[in-house]
């Protein structure tokens, strides 16, 4: 490969979507860290999944599937309403790479701002040197209105900060 970093990044044990502000400070939550609980290897992934299709079926696991793709299709569409926001992968699944146009800080900002409230949980990570927020729908019970709700929370926080940082520079 021409960036080892690239290579070496891939198969990092502790990647950015993993990191929390409590790893390290012996809070319970560090418990969270995936070096205190089942592993994250093909093992564990299979037996998960073992116990996904035995949950579900086959048919209910595609319905399950079909309704999260449908979803974040749906929260992808918000987000191009919004001329201060971008798309920065193409959709998959359930998962919606986005930012706000701007500075990777700024983003940072704006990722505190949205799990210090504990309305919506949203973890990073950087994108060809981007600082890339993750909206991911993977809850069994979520459905189209918190979608919405989701959205207009990351509004109301994005315009918040824009505003307090015109003031700063204003005043």
């Amino acid at each position: 490969v021409k960036k080892r970093t690239d290579l070496t990044g891939a198969f990092k044990l502790d990647p950015v979507y993993l990191k929390h502000s409590h790893q390290d400070s012996g809070k319970p939550l560090a418990l969270l860290s995936p070096h205190w609980q089942l592993p994250l290897g093909r093992r564990f992934r299979s037996l998960k999944m073992w116990f996904v299709f035995r949950m579900y079926g086959v048919k209910g696991l595609q319905a399950y599937i079909r309704k999260h793709v449908q979803l974040s299709h749906e929260f992808e569409a918000l987000v191009h309403q919004d001329p201060r926001f971008e798309i920065c992968a193409e959709v998959t699944l359930g998962l919606v790479c986005f930012r706000l146009k701007g500075s990777n800080r700024l983003n940072e900002a704006l990722l505190e701002r949205i799990n210090s409230a504990r309305k919506v949980h949203l973890v990073p990570c950087h994108l060809r040197d981007q600082f890339v927020l993750r909206f991911a729908i993977c809850s069994r019970t979520v459905e189209s209105a918190h979608v919405q709700l989701a959205w207009e929370h990351i509004r109301g926080l994005a315009t918040d900060l824009l505003g307090a940082q015109k003031e700063e520079k204003g005043g």
